[in-house]
């Protein structure tokens, strides 16, 4: 049986080998969720890279630091590899960790499954990289893909692009899309079959109420991505002409299967921080969550509507008006679900006794950033404002201030939150107030610019531009805030090692938390739960703490 994680031996030393074939094929959730935190952190460092070395081209004027099509090469991974290999296995490492514990139960309803979903999430990871080696390109040095993330059609043809490096974009996406639909319909089977006595869907903790809705849209939207995918495979290689103008396809076909996929994705991705974020904010408020029944609510419609806005990301195609103005009201009403959320948050957040640890700063300044990013989403969303600003860089800051200033400030929270019960051991809060605050300014100091040069007009893809349009001062500091951020991860990065080894004994409840994962030890055994949990209400570890005041008294 896998040991715990986080633990050595206390009986005879165990070789790096045995070590690293118990990890190697480990049906534990733990071990996976862990895995799949790793991965991302792994790709997390190429993407960052490839970042960098956009915006260093970016910094000046007129530079030649990257070739044209090196830089289309950064940028097509870059973007692919964020979206498909840093927050998805974020989103799958955290509710696979989590979810069996939350839940009370011993494993994933399928741990083969599990195995399986991980590895080929992995492979397809890897594939997509071995373009860099494998690809034969028509530039010589270097073939990765060079398409863009959105591969969009003719450009994605034969004609436009020869050579190998496209199909392994294609062949990569596919694989890793595999095992996320398997890993997906593994963690909803799971939470509708395996949950312990007495935990009723009214009594599921919002985290894993949000989660639930989140593998569903993953079923929903990889499908249309997939079938598309397999259309570009039979252009590219078969003599269909499903995308193909000239011969009677539609290069707009591609487009709506993109992003039939494309923007639920967001929504993929960007529902995993609110559910991170109802978990930490009530515990370090002290308060129950506001509004449980709005919450959930609110997800079911989120998940619903995201499937319903796709083509606000075709306003300038030529689309109908009719069709415009649907998109463009969907778009906006999908705003008064999150705006719910963000308004049930402040809402805990009033009157409890706020603990400003490190969780709680990551939350609060996520926050602040989603707010800025959903202003400027609702400015999209009116057709003639998006017709001047479409492919700008006021897109740009747009996503990044929801992907990075939502995700990932709420990604480092639930690091933060959850690394003790993982490891045992406590996180350094001195490195991560410095990992805080530097990060903080760096984001700012990266994305908030970009709103600038987008309004002067800067298009999104261009890899330089000449001086004097106002753009220059706006790049220079995004550059800057790059190198600053970088400064922050690094510290975030060492933050992980150090505590490790070094950090202070967590214990198995140091934040006083209230849901299952935190009743059992700090890392949990392998089988979990020496006793299956019963629960009684949504906070089964307050009323085991206050007998004399038990939750199910009032829900």
């Amino acid at each position: 049986m896998d040991g715990p994680i986080g633990t050595a031996s206390e009986t005879a030393p165990v070789s790096r080998w045995v070590t690293v074939h118990d990890w190697a094929t480990t049906t534990d959730h733990k071990k996976l969720g862990v895995m799949y935190i790793g991965a991302a952190l792994f790709f997390f460092g190429f993407g960052g890279l490839e970042a960098s070395l956009m915006r260093i081209q970016l910094a000046f004027p007129d530079l030649q630091f990257l070739a044209p099509e090196t830089f289309n090469r950064m940028m097509t991974m870059h973007g692919t590899t964020m979206v498909f290999l840093v927050g998805m296995p974020m989103l799958f490492g955290s509710a696979n960790y989590l979810i069996p514990l939350q839940i009370g139960c011993r494993d994933l309803a399928f741990p083969r499954l599990n195995s399986m979903g991980f590895w080929l999430f992995f492979l397809g990871g890897c594939l997509l990289y071995f373009s860099f080696l494998g690809g034969d390109g028509l530039y010589g040095a270097g073939t990765a893909p060079d398409v863009g993330w959105f591969a969009y059609a003719p450009l994605t043809g034969k004609a436009f692009s020869r050579g190998n490096s496209t199909d392994y974009w294609i062949l990569g996406i596919m694989v890793s899309g595999l095992g996320s639909t398997m890993t997906a319909l593994n963690l909803v089977t799971t939470i509708l079959c395996s949950r312990c006595r007495g935990m009723t869907f009214s009594k599921l903790p919002v985290f894993t109420w949000i989660m639930l809705v989140d593998f569903v849209l993953v079923l929903v939207a990889l499908t249309p991505l997939t079938a598309a995918q397999f259309m570009l495979l039979f252009d590219r290689f078969l003599g269909s002409h499903f995308f193909d103008t000239q011969a009677g396809g539609s290069a707009v076909l591609w487009q709506h299967f993109f992003w039939i996929f494309g923007h639920p994705e967001v929504y993929i991705l960007i529902l995993p921080a609110f559910a991170w974020a109802s978990e930490i904010i009530p515990v370090f408020s002290r308060k129950v969550i506001f509004g449980y029944s709005m919450m959930v609510y609110a997800t079911l419609s989120i998940g619903f509507i995201s499937l319903g806005v796709w083509a606000h990301h075709m306003f300038t195609v030529g689309l109908s008006p009719s069709a415009n103005t649907f998109f463009a009201a969907s778009t906006m009403l999908i705003a008064v679900p999150t705006g719910l959320k963000i308004f049930n948050w402040l809402a805990t957040m009033w009157g409890g006794k706020i603990r400003f640890e490190l969780p709680m700063l990551f939350s609060t300044a996520f926050l602040c950033q989603f707010v800025i990013a959903g202003l400027t989403g609702i400015m999209l969303s009116v057709v003639p404002f998006d017709w001047q600003l479409s492919d700008s860089y006021f897109v740009v800051a747009h996503f990044h201030y929801v992907l990075i200033g939502g995700l990932l400030f709420m990604f480092f929270a639930a690091v933060y939150y959850w690394y003790p019960k993982v490891t045992g051991r406590m996180l350094s809060r001195k490195i991560g107030h410095l990992h805080f605050w530097i990060f903080l300014v760096g984001f700012n100091l990266t994305f908030g610019p970009m709103h600038g040069s987008g309004i002067l007009g800067m298009p999104r893809r261009i890899y330089t531009y000449d001086a004097g349009r106002g753009w220059d001062i706006f790049n220079l500091m995004a550059s800057i805030g790059v190198a600053v951020q970088a400064i922050g991860i690094l510290f975030f990065v060492w933050n992980l090692y150090w505590s490790a080894r070094n950090g202070e004994e967590a214990g198995d409840d140091p934040w006083d938390a209230w849901t299952l994962e935190w009743t059992t030890t700090s890392p949990p055994p392998a089988y979990n739960f020496e006793e299956l949990p019963v629960v009684h209400s949504r906070r089964p570890l307050w009323d085991r703490k206050h007998p004399e005041d038990p939750d199910w008294k009032y829900e």
